[in-house]
């Protein structure tokens, strides 16, 4: 079908290229793919827009006038047939050979460029793009038409959603809950689990209770092996009055003694004194 039948079909512009170039090619050879490098710049025909457009799940790659919109040639991709009507060159990833047709079931190859490399690279995905959204709608018809299939027979259990009423568990009047609760035996950790179990059991059944020993009377205090702080005013208590250390350490405090002793009587006293001076 040309584009002209299918004017009226909704129509999405995937990619606009402004300037693409298009080469009359060699035919192609016995063996591997077409080649750029064999295109000739003298073999160049026509230089103008590139529009990629889905109708459908048809893809058309037009070449139009920049100026007039006049179309050129037109490639048609259908479902599933990508690699017949696009098809990359061996020795570059700007160029690719289009299968374009008249509408009357005459076609013909041609080379395909472009300036840059994103702009190509651009194409293909817009290609993908058109692709993927095929693949989609054609899902969507299938898992409808299921659904509407299993929906006719009235059996269909994937297709019917089963709506139960709400279920209340509240207790009617008069209900009551009972719960046994099993009791947790003591895993006698800690002193006072300890002290418990050491005091078992009395006659009458009931555990014994945990009687400690008082302390003894008059206990003897146990002395720290370190020695007290110097400002402690119990270790000061124990140690007595505290001595002069000036009196202990002045050769000359024991002065005050002697002022205190009586005067010895007679002429004595001066030649004791003297002698004590000699002999020191």
């Amino acid at each position: 079908m040309s584009y002209e039948e299918e004017q009226e079909t909704f129509e999405h512009t995937l990619l606009v290229v402004r300037e693409v170039s298009v080469f009359k090619i060699p035919p192609r050879p016995t063996s591997g793919g077409f080649k750029c490098g064999e295109w000739l710049q003298s073999d160049k025909i026509w230089s103008g827009r590139l529009r990629v457009v889905s109708c459908a799940t048809r893809c058309e790659i037009r070449l139009e006038d920049p100026n007039s919109g006049e179309l050129f040639a037109a490639c048609f991709v259908n479902p599933g047939q990508r690699d017949a009507a696009v098809e990359s060159v061996l020795d570059s990833s700007r160029y690719f050979v289009l299968r374009i047709e008249d509408g009357r079931g005459k076609y013909a190859f041609i080379g395909l460029g472009f300036n840059e490399r994103n702009e190509a690279f651009d194409f293909n995905v817009a290609l993908s793009d058109h692709e993927k959204y095929v693949k989609r709608e054609g899902d969507k018809e299938v898992g409808s038409g299921g659904a509407a299939a299993g929906g006719g027979d009235g059996g269909g259990e994937e297709g019917h959603i089963g709506i139960h009423p709400a279920v209340h568990h509240r207790l009617k009047e008069g209900e009551t809950i009972r719960i046994n609760v099993k009791n947790k035996s003591s895993s006698g950790a800690g002193m006072l689990s300890a002290a418990v179990l050491s005091g078992g059991v009395s006659g009458t059944g009931k555990p014994k209770a945990l009687s400690l020993a008082p302390p003894p009377i008059g206990a003897v205090k146990i002395r720290s092996p370190l020695p007290p702080p110097p400002n402690d005013a119990s270790a000061a208590a124990l140690k007595g009055p505290k001595e002069n250390p000036r009196r202990s350490n002045d050769t000359l405090s024991d002065l005050s003694q002697l002022e205190s002793l009586p005067p010895n009587a007679g002429s004595s006293s001066p030649q004791t004194s003297a002698a004590g001076w000699a002999a020191f």
